[in-house]
């Protein structure tokens, strides 16, 4: 695949029934339109929630990086936030617009809006499948975060 290039989704997900988080948050129009059949999930949280997190872990993430066609720098600072991820102003009008435009563009049916603390019964009952018998999960917090990109 040249760089650049639109991925090939088929062959992207060959043997994988979901994905989540980055990069394929970024592809979501592609995405529902490749699969018009899969359920979506947006997590939501407060826009200044939002920040506080996203300013602790991938913003401190992306200025630690060195090099210039990184993942991080390349997708997330340059597409995502035009080059302005530190501009707080811009960055969350950037999240909130984001949010406003997955609402509009994904059917009802087909979208669960999951809300931090929301737990296991919304998301279970969207995507048709049993509660499972164990606390609902808290990972990827901060700290977790931090921790694994070896952030100072």
């Amino acid at each position: 695949l040249a760089k650049g290039a639109a991925p090939d989704w088929k062959e992207l997900f060959s043997g994988y029934n979901s994905c989540m988080d980055w990069p394929s948050a970024h592809y979501w129009p592609e995405l529902i339109k490749a699969y018009p059949d899969a359920r979506v999930i947006l997590t939501w949280r407060s826009p200044e929630s939002w920040w506080e997190s996203f300013e602790k872990t991938i913003l401190a993430g992306i200025g630690q990086i060195e090099d210039q066609d990184a993942l991080g720098l390349t997708l997330i600072a340059r597409q995502v936030f035009g080059g302005r991820p530190h501009d707080r102003a811009h960055a969350i009008a950037v999240y909130e617009a984001n949010v406003e435009a997955v609402m509009a563009a994904v059917p009802r049916e087909r979208l669960l809006v999951h809300r931090l603390g929301d737990g296991w019964q919304p998301l279970c009952a969207h995507l048709g499948v049993p509660v499972p018998d164990q606390a609902y999960p808290n990972r990827n917090n901060t700290k977790e975060f931090r921790s694994a990109f070896s952030l100072k």
